[in-house]
């Protein structure tokens, strides 16, 4: 049931023959993807698509081979979205399960096109939660955080292609091996759910993620900080910074401000901070609870659109 609905990407580029001079085109990359709604959007990694400059083919389960246009991509993320028109048959999106309380053990099916193997199952376990890997995005130093590790072989041509728990759900997107031969060690990493979710979503609506932005530099709370300010270990994010005309700034906070709790969420480090902020509504105001000078209050703040990278850094 699932394999119907797991694709074969090829990322198509030209060059020119040195002698003839003519332009053909060849394979620069490959993977897998799946069907995200009946509309014909497919989700896969950035990576897969980034080398692209000719044409993007999809090869459906049934073999048919359909030429795709990119609807968005997000490189911090690795993640696409492309489309395809199916004709009038109907796909069968897959169904999504949810990464927030996957436990280490838990069973799970990867599916893909390793080597050009396509339609090949491999299975496994979630092995580690939590893990950090570089996202695609070569201009910017920021990492895809809280990755699924798992056992399941992953290989080159997997990228894209679902990982999937034993009820057939969606729980994340096969995108990096841990190796050192290009081939799978039993070490692989799938972009969890939620985030594919969230990201695939707002790529079909407007063509870009909108992250949110609240423009302050934090710490965890280690050892040192929890005696200073008599709490405990990772209670919290403590700010290094605020950044001018930021919304932090506008709101009110203030270096050595502890951020506890935001929209209700704890907070127990700066990882946690980020992925709850990037995810908010754009303009929307929320409750920030932090401990100031010992004691416990509430801020509200309105948070921004993330500037560009160059607009954010702090002025000396």
């Amino acid at each position: 049931r699932v394999s119907a609905s797991v694709v074969f990407v090829t990322s198509i580029a030209q060059r020119r023959d040195f002698f003839s001079m003519r332009v053909g085109e060849y394979e620069a990359g490959s993977g897998s993807g799946f069907v995200w709604d009946t509309d014909g959007h497919i989700v896969t990694n950035y990576h897969v698509i980034a080398r692209a400059t000719a044409a993007i083919r999809v090869t459906m389960a049934d073999q048919s081979v359909l030429d795709a246009e990119i609807v968005g991509v997000a490189p911090e993320k690795d993640l696409a979205v492309l489309r395809v028109n199916y004709g009038t048959t109907q796909l069968s999106p897959l169904p999504l399960g949810r990464s927030d309380d996957l436990l280490v053990g838990q069973s799970v099916l990867a599916i893909g096109n390793p080597f050009g193997l396509d339609q090949t199952l491999t299975t496994g376990i979630i092995s580690a939660l939590g893990r950090t890997i570089p996202s695609a995005d070569n201009d910017t130093e920021a990492d895809i955080h809280d990755v699924i590790q798992t056992d399941a072989a992953i290989n080159p041509g997997n990228s894209g292609g679902p990982l999937i728990d034993m009820s057939g759900r969606v729980i994340g997107m096969n995108t990096a091996i841990a190796t050192n031969s290009r081939s799978s060690a039993g070490v692989g990493f799938a972009v969890p759910v939620n985030m594919v979710r969230w990201v695939s979503n707002q790529l079909i609506k407007d063509g870009k993620v909108k992250r949110a932005w609240l423009g302050v530099a934090v710490r965890p709370i280690d050892a040192q900080l929890a005696r200073q300010f008599k709490i405990k270990i990772g209670a919290g994010a403590i700010i290094g910074e605020v950044m001018q005309n930021s919304p932090a700034a506008k709101s009110g906070l203030l270096p050595q401000d502890i951020i506890q709790h935001f929209d209700g969420q704890a907070i127990d480090g700066p990882r946690k901070l980020q992925s709850i902020v990037e995810r908010l509504e754009v303009g929307k105001t929320y409750p920030v609870k932090i401990r100031r000078g010992g004691k416990n209050q509430t801020v509200k703040v309105t948070v921004a659109q993330m500037p560009a990278s160059d607009k954010i850094r702090p002025r000396e």
